[in-house]
């Protein structure tokens, strides 16, 4: 199975609170900087979970650029390919004492990758080819996630799409960004509750929509059924990516490796495997 995905690959700084924030003071931290971006994160998974898997995007040609991608080539085994220029996007994820994060998003020139530098032999064979919900919010790269969508139905390649953010959603428009989710023609669509609310609470016909529900599980609507499925027990360290890993896990192998790898990520620092 080879797993596309397409959207950012960023370098990420996540700062894990000891206790509160000391204002004109010093807090105590754990920190980790790593490879990261939700379309990186979902690949390094599927590569983890068995699949052969491969990033596609845009970034810089500079030294943090390097660093990601050596990281995800050969740190995680990820194929990445797309056009190299401007510079590389950072994200700062800072993580309370629940586990729980707040994140400051730089996604530098991820945005500017454009339909005319997508080459459709990065989705020759793919099985799937996922898109970050932020790809679809941002600049000419809403443009590339269509043509690329386009691209791997027409090899027949299924779709799936992540909602990704709720205040993404807000500040283009739930019209315009449930729009442009329609114009990929999913088969499967993964939103928490507060961004399937942002988008209207409308249904997706034909659409399997599943809802990651964190330490509740998730929810699979399928064909006008719905089943509710619980966690898999963890410890919660960081919930940094472990969307990610649980989107992975779903199109690696359903439900069920879904929800084991989403609890595996929460349970360690970091959004990689």
């Amino acid at each position: 199975m080879l797993i596309c995905t397409l959207g950012d690959l960023v370098l990420d700084v996540i700062v894990r609170l000891d206790g509160p924030l000391a204002p004109d003071d010093d807090a105590l931290a754990q920190t980790l900087v790593s490879a990261g971006g939700q379309a990186a994160n979902v690949a390094a998974w599927a590569a983890a979970l068995g699949a052969r898997a491969r990033y596609i995007g845009k970034r810089g040609a500079d030294l943090t650029g390097r660093l990601v991608d050596e990281q995800l080539t050969t740190r995680r085994g990820v194929d990445v390919v797309g056009p190299l220029a401007g510079r590389t996007g950072v994200v700062v994820s800072l993580v309370n004492v629940e586990g729980t994060r707040s994140m400051a998003s730089d996604r530098g020139s991820a945005s500017e990758f454009t339909p005319d530098e997508f080459e459709p032999s990065w989705v020759e064979h793919c099985d799937w080819l996922h898109v970050s919900g932020y790809a679809l919010a941002r600049g000419r790269l809403a443009d590339t996630a269509l043509t690329a969508a386009r691209v791997a139905r027409d090899i027949g390649a299924r779709i799936s799409v992540d909602a990704s953010s709720w205040t993404v959603i807000r500040d283009l428009g739930s019209h315009l960004f449930r729009e442009r989710v329609a114009e990929l023609r999913p088969t499967v669509i993964f939103a928490t509750e507060k961004e399937l609310h942002a988008l209207g609470d409308q249904p997706w016909p034909g659409v399997t929509v599943v809802v990651k529900r964190g330490s509740r599980g998730c929810t699979v609507l399928e064909a006008g059924v719905r089943k509710d499925l619980p966690a898999v027990p963890a410890t919660l360290i960081d919930s940094t990516g472990a969307g990610d890993a649980f989107a992975a896990g779903y199109l690696v192998g359903g439900p069920a490796l879904a929800l084991e790898a989403g609890a595996r990520c929460a349970s360690h620092l970091g959004a990689m495997p």
